[in-house]
């Protein structure tokens, strides 16, 4: 069982994303939390889950060779909202968060997350894909959204476990964990086949 392999090893989530160090609890994997800051920039040539597996990836990169031992197994994530062809990323501001999520506003759009375990000597990087379908939202429900929950830290600019989620979702295909952030279930059998390479 993983939770015995990961018994010797020193598991270390990049990420102050309480979301993800909530859902990395979820699977009774005790790790400790270290972030390095890191320019969250991507080629302009690459598209779609090619943007969150480069920026995860990149974010890995950030911890250096000698940070590294045997037993150590850094873990770092990133999330883009897709939808028409494009990526959107985390709101600058108030009216950028409205405007976004008026984009999202009665129709699907695709949320990718990258995922990255690095150790001394192995990297791999994998990601999950999740279709969410939003109902049509009213102009007061995405203001009076923005204006409460403040969601500026949040790819497309929305958390799919707070009011938004509870009133626009009308389905998920996929998991809903990836939504959130850090796709479970595919992160604890890709650590399980990682540990057992190494």
């Amino acid at each position: 069982m993983l939770i015995d392999k990961l018994k010797s090893y020193n598991i270390i989530l990049a990420s102050q994303s309480p979301r993800r160090q909530q859902l990395l609890k979820g699977l009774n994997i005790e790790f400790e939390t270290i972030v390095r800051e890191v320019e969250e920039v991507f080629p302009s040539n690459i598209t779609r889950e090619e943007i969150p597996r480069y920026l995860c990836e990149l974010k890995s990169k950030a911890f250096e060779l000698d940070f590294f031992d045997e037993k150590k197994i850094v873990i770092t994530a990133d999330t883009i909202v897709w939808i028409n062809d494009k990526v959107l990323g985390k709101p600058k501001d108030f009216d950028d968060a409205v405007s976004i999520i008026k984009t999202l506003s009665g129709n699907k759009h695709e949320v990718i997350t990258g995922v990255c375990l690095k150790s001394k000597n192995k990297t791999h990087v994998f990601h999950a894909e999740s279709d969410v379908y939003f109902r049509n939202l009213s102009d007061e429900e995405i203001k009076w959204y923005v204006e409460n929950y403040k969601p500026y830290d949040k790819a497309g600019a929305y958390g799919v476990q707070e009011w938004i989620g509870y009133v626009a979702i009308e389905r998920i295909e996929g998991s809903y964990f990836n939504v959130m952030g850090l796709p479970t279930q595919k992160l604890y059998v890709e650590l399980e086949k990682y540990i057992d390479s190494l």
